[in-house]
């Protein structure tokens, strides 16, 4: 009888370990009506904002041991939005983004290394304008929290410097005379914990 309570208490405490492993690890759904996506440009002596307003991804993250986290996320080109009709149309053009041809944008991580107490460089693949590039998110964790209706959150800024023909978006023959070559992103993300 001693031997089944004690096959029955390390069968519980076991369950238990593996209850509590499984729980460190929560996958968060970005909440686009509270994220962006933001760049900006020069403009030969000014920089020109700008943002994709379609975007989704999930954030996976260990709680324990935060390097041991990825992300995946997809962004809609069709959804550049510089506050200019003809300036968007140009860059959905094939002379820039192409968007007809190339849909979407992705970005998948490959490792996140610590860099400070909540700060880390995320690694991984970005695929654009049918060329796929390692590059490197400077990433800070603004918290965990509870959010609206019992909602579990994350928050996150992420930024990178890209140039963009890295990318083989040179635009017209012209562009190199008012356009910079590199692109600063910023990045804001609210996420959910999928339930």
């Amino acid at each position: 009888m001693k031997i089944l309570h004690k096959t029955l208490a390390l069968a519980a405490f076991a369950a238990a370990l593996a209850t509590a492993a499984s729980a460190a690890v929560e996958t968060y759904a970005i909440d686009p009506a509270h994220s962006s996506v933001g760049f900006s440009i020069r403009h030969i002596l000014s920089k020109v904002p700008g943002r994709f307003t379609q975007f989704s991804g999930t954030i996976t993250v260990d709680r324990d041991n935060l390097e041991n986290s990825s992300v995946a996320a997809t962004i809609s080109i069709g959804s550049i939005n510089t506050d200019n009709e003809k300036r968007d149309a140009d860059l959905k053009s094939p002379g820039y983004f192409d968007a007809a041809k190339f849909e979407s944008m992705t970005f998948k991580s490959k490792s996140w290394k610590k860099t400070g107490e909540n700060t880390f460089d995320v690694t991984g693949d970005l695929a654009m304008h049918g060329v796929t590039k390692e590059i490197v998110l400077k990433v800070d964790l603004l918290g965990f929290g509870p959010g609206m209706m019992g909602a579990q959150l994350s928050g996150w800024d992420a930024s990178v410097t890209l140039n963009r023909e890295d990318f083989g978006i040179s635009g017209p023959s012209y562009a190199d005379k008012i356009l910079g070559k590199e692109v600063n992103v910023s990045i804001s993300i609210e996420a959910d914990l999928k339930k």
